[in-house]
Formats: C-alpha cells, sequence, structure tokens
C-alpha cells in the first residue's frame, strides 16, 4: 500500500482532485470529514468538548459557529480543543488506513505540510492553480469576506513553497489537464508497486 498527503491551499481545487484519485481507484481520507464525524451527534469529541465548554454543544453536536466564538474570546481555547480533536482524527485515520484494500491510499489533509503530516506519508501531492483563479473560486463561493479570505491565506504555507515541497503537483486551471495529471500520478505510482 502506497500513502499520499495530499494538500493545497484553499480555492486550489484540492477537493476535486481528491475526487478524481477517487475515481482512479484510490482510497480517499478526508480530514475535513473526519472532523465533522467527531463533531457529530454521537461523535468521539461532543463530550470531552462539552466537559470545557458546555456551551459549544448544539443539537448533541459540537457547533462550529460556537468554537469559532470561544476561540476569539480565549486565546488559550484553540490547542485545548486541538488536544481533543486531533487524536480523535488520527484514530479515525489509522482506522480508515487499516481497512482500506485498495492498493494506494490518499490523504487529503488542508494543511499537511503545516501539520508535519508529510512525514507519513510515501508522496506528497499539492493541487495548485494561478492566485486569481484561486480568488476567483474562493470569492464565488459567496461564504467569506476579503479580510476572511486572508486569514486563512495567513495560516497556511505559500503555495510556492507547498509546490517545492510536493513530490507531484496537480495544476487544476481545467478539470481534464487535472484529470490527466492525476491519471499520470497513480500510473506513476502504481509502476513502483508493480516493479
Amino acid at each position: 500500500m502506497i500513502l499520499v498527503g495530499l494538500t493545497g491551499s484553499i480555492g486550489m481545487g484540492k477537493s476535486t482532485t481528491a475526487a478524481m484519485f477517487r475515481d482512479a481507484g484510490c482510497a480517499v481520507w478526508d480530514a475535513d470529514a473526519a472532523v465533522h464525524r467527531v463533531y457529530s451527534a454521537g461523535g468521539a469529541a461532543v463530550a470531552p468538548i462539552a466537559a470545557i465548554w458546555p456551551e459549544a454543544v448544539v443539537d448533541s453536536a459540537v457547533s462550529r459557529d460556537a468554537l469559532k466564538r470561544i476561540i476569539a474570546a480565549d486565546p488559550t481555547a484553540l490547542p485545548r480543543i486541538e488536544a481533543i480533536v486531533h487524536p480523535l482524527v488520527a484514530q479515525d485515520r489509522a482506522a480508515f488506513i487499516a481497512a482500506a484494500t485498495a492498493d494506494i491510499v490518499v490523504l487529503d489533509v488542508p494543511l499537511l505540510f503545516e501539520t508535519g503530516g508529510d512525514a507519513r506519508v510515501d508522496h506528497t501531492v499539492v493541487a495548485s492553480v494561478d492566485a486569481e483563479t484561486q480568488r476567483a473560486r474562493v470569492m464565488a463561493r459567496g461564504t467569506m469576506t476579503d479580510a476572511q479570505f486572508a486569514a486563512i491565506l495567513a495560516k497556511q504555507l505559500p503555495d510556492a513553497e507547498k509546490r517545492a515541497r510536493a513530490d507531484f503537483v496537480v495544476i487544476t486551471d481545467t478539470l481534464d489537464y487535472a484529470r490527466a495529471q492525476v491519471q499520470a500520478i497513480v500510473a506513476t505510482l502504481r509502476g513502483q508497486t508493480d516493479a
């Protein structure tokens, strides 16, 4: 089994690229979906977060909006939340890898390099596009302001640095071109396993 870490800054086409890996027969684990699972009703993070911040749990699930308010009001909250959530997400990831039957497992992790996750995979892939296209994609969603977009970018490694550190880069300017690059990466990786 080959472990591949897939990352890319906001608006770069990472989720679309992940779907292309799935279409190519790879097993794909999504870090954001894992967080959603541990925050949802019955999720493993609900009770420990409720024990510290009862106001963060709404309808038996952790409210991300409530967490944002808590983090904004208390600078010590984020590391405490991460200390609860990160081990649970790591357990989710380990269980996914253990159950996977595909020859290539792709871990879709937004902050792969920032969190040192690249050390836990065999290869890294970065989804990328030019800054104008990135900005246009994010703003077209209609879910964030310029300031919010800038704040997110400030927490992420610059795209040029991610590209320099990656084993493979997928340019996502068109779907057909991105798909061809993903298929070529999968063929290269499968060639390594056949050797």
